[in-house]
């Protein structure tokens, strides 16, 4: 895997705080969570996007699939935010609560552990890697 460069990996520990920060702000109701998650989904996103595999390895390439599919759950989060927390619809409130209210949860929980079992796994697969090397 390419390493990222010191501004990027604090780009990336970036996002990850404000994806933790705006997500717990939104559970508590805050008009500004969803501004401080997208923030932090599209750093993280973009800085796991820029890491390239240049291995032969298909696990590790099946893996990286993976990281980059649980990226894309978390932009699909943030806009799920944006629209339980603005109503963007417009439906009544029985509507709303059933189809709506707090579905980002669903994705970001999907997104988290896709992303944990894939940095796992990731790990062992480049270690075992560079000792075969």
């Amino acid at each position: 895997m390419d390493q990222l460069s010191k501004t990027e990996s604090a780009i990336f520990l970036l996002g990850g705080v404000l994806m933790v920060i705006g997500s717990g702000a939104s559970v508590l109701a805050r008009p500004w969570a969803p501004y401080l998650f997208s923030m932090g989904a599209l750093a993280f996103s973009l800085m796991q996007f820029k890491q390239k595999y240049r291995g032969g390895s298909f696990v590790v390439r099946r893996l990286r699939r993976i990281m980059l599919l649980s990226d894309v759950l978390f932009l699909l989060t943030a806009v799920l935010m944006f629209v339980d927390s603005l109503n963007l619809f417009r439906l009544d409130y029985l509507s709303y609560v059933q189809y709506v209210h707090n579905n980002w949860v669903l994705t970001l929980l999907v997104a988290a552990v896709l992303q944990l079992y894939a940095t796992h796994r990731m790990g062992r697969e480049l270690d075992r890697e560079a000792k075969k090397s």
